[in-house]
């Protein structure tokens, strides 16, 4: 989930680069920041640290089981080459 008071802050710092002329309707103006920022952010698909985190942590246990099942493969060929009679 997105923090909203970084939407929030980021919509006040736009607000405050805003031309002195224009400075009247700032408060709708970062309104208006704040919605095209939410907006924008809810088409990304993002996902939130912890959950990040869960499905690194995943695909490590997942890449460690797989370089011990290539281990255990290649010991197993190992033996089956050492066992197989000579072919001609």
């Amino acid at each position: 989930m997105i923090d909203l008071n970084h939407i929030d802050d980021l919509a006040r710092r736009l607000g405050s680069l805003l031309p002195p002329g224009v400075r009247e309707g700032r408060e709708e103006m970062q309104q208006n920041f704040k919605a095209v920022l939410q907006s924008g952010l809810a088409k990304l698909d993002l996902v939130t640290r912890e959950e990040f985190e869960v499905q690194r942590a995943v695909l490590l246990r997942t890449r460690e089981k797989l370089d011990e099942l290539q281990r255990t493969v290649a010991e197993l060929e190992a033996q089956l080459g050492q066992s197989a009679p000579p072919q001609h």
